[in-house]
């Protein structure tokens, strides 16, 4: 597992991004197995959704940590906001506000829990390539 913290206003997106990359490149330069191309870039939308909804629903730091455990990689990103999001119903009319619509499709699962300090997101994103669905479970 690997964790940072972002300061609200001292970061862009893609340094997140770029930072979970970097860990899951390390984690395979050591013997992780290869992850698929599917992977990669769920990992990539799902950390750019989640910090994208910390930046701009949540307060405080925003911390990102990543983990790989046997079958599942865990993108996890935590803020300071009590308030929890919740999954709103499809709505191709909906401008905006379909980022955990479009975490939940990437996603085997995702844990929302409220901490002490603010909220927890965890998706977690199935190593393995699902048959019938190219992108996750919806």
């Amino acid at each position: 597992m690997s964790s940072v913290t972002f300061e609200r206003h001292a970061f862009r997106v893609a340094d997140a991004r770029n930072f979970a990359l970097r860990f899951l490149a390390e984690a395979q330069a050591h013997g992780e197995p290869t992850l698929s191309t599917r992977v990669l870039e769920a990992a990539q939308l799902v950390v750019s959704e989640l910090v994208t909804n910390a930046v701009k629903y949540g307060s405080g730091p925003i911390g990102l940590s990543v983990a790989l455990a046997e079958d599942t990689l865990s993108v996890t990103v935590r803020d300071g906001e009590t308030t929890l999001p919740s999954r709103r119903p499809a709505d191709p009319r909906r401008v905006g506000q379909h980022g955990l619509e479009i975490v939940a499709a990437l996603s085997q699962d995702i844990e929302v829990q409220q901490e002490e300090t603010g909220k927890r997101v965890t998706a977690r994103i199935a190593l393995d390539e699902p048959r019938g669905m190219p992108f996750g479970r919806g």
